[in-house]
């Protein structure tokens, strides 16, 4: 993942938003992986779910443009590689592309897409979940109106991509894909404790662009802007999500 500002701290990841692996394991059940099948984990994070599919027997690559999360990665044991998802180069090598909750930090779809194409083999399978259409539509909300009143251009500061299920298929239509399922998935995800630490780990783009004397004044507009909407009964704080979960694969 490329992103302007943001920056991803491998354990103030798994702190604040070890959820995502969590939830990702469904996409694993789609994807259905095969002992021994080479796979490519496009935008793998820490790894935590490249780990589950080494240990169903796959040949595994982690892929992501963080080189943190890529550290961790090797720590434990993966082999992963500093990659830019929308520069892939990979050439016909993978029986499997898999992506969880990283597609939507890369705006060139098109590219990304392109990209997998040529890393596939002949009848190759493009399996993963992303931020689709209305994902996070309330947070996303508040940040931009936080830094529009601070003067900053929301439009440069919003680093994600959540499109409809009509426009994705589009794109892997068009990059020669047969889309076998395609779906948007309202998921309000229970967030591990105070929106701050959502906000501190995928809110970066917005805030650093804030004058860092600036930046708790407005973490507390956003946060009380957000409380009698993201909070239940019990006061816990849950994420507006709308993930799109799709599975194409490539002509033989």
């Amino acid at each position: 993942m490329t992103v302007a500002d943001q920056h991803w701290d491998p354990d103030r990841y798994r702190k604040n938003a070890g959820f995502v692996a969590e939830l990702g394991m469904p996409v694993v059940d789609l994807l259905a992986p095969r002992p021994g099948e080479r796979i490519l984990d496009l935008g793998c994070g820490d790894g935590a779910l490249t780990r589950k599919l080494a240990a169903l027997g796959c040949d595994v690559v982690g892929a992501d443009a963080s080189a943190d999360q890529i550290r961790k990665a090797r720590e434990e044991g993966l082999y992963a590689q500093v990659v830019d998802g929308q520069n892939l180069t990979f050439d016909a090598e993978f029986d499997a592309v898999f992506t969880n909750a990283a597609l939507h930090w890369m705006k060139d779809a098109a590219a990304v897409v392109a990209g997998v194409r040529r890393a596939l083999k002949p009848g190759g399978r493009f399996v993963g979940e992303f931020g689709g259409a209305g994902n996070v539509q309330t947070l996303r909300t508040a940040l931009r109106v936080a830094v529009a009143a601070r003067g900053v251009d929301p439009d440069a500061a919003d680093p994600w991509y959540f499109p409809t299920t009509e426009a994705y298929s589009a794109i892997l239509k068009n990059a020669g894909f047969v889309v076998k399922s395609i779906e948007l998935i309202d998921r309000p995800t229970p967030l591990p404790g105070d929106v701050d630490g959502w906000l501190a780990v995928f809110g970066e783009s917005f805030l650093n662009r804030i004058d860092a004397s600036d930046r708790p004044a407005a973490i507390d507009q956003i946060r009380e802007a957000l409380r009698p909407v993201l909070t239940d009964t019990d006061g816990v704080w849950v994420a507006d999500y709308v993930r799109l979960r799709f599975s194409a694969e490539l002509p033989q």
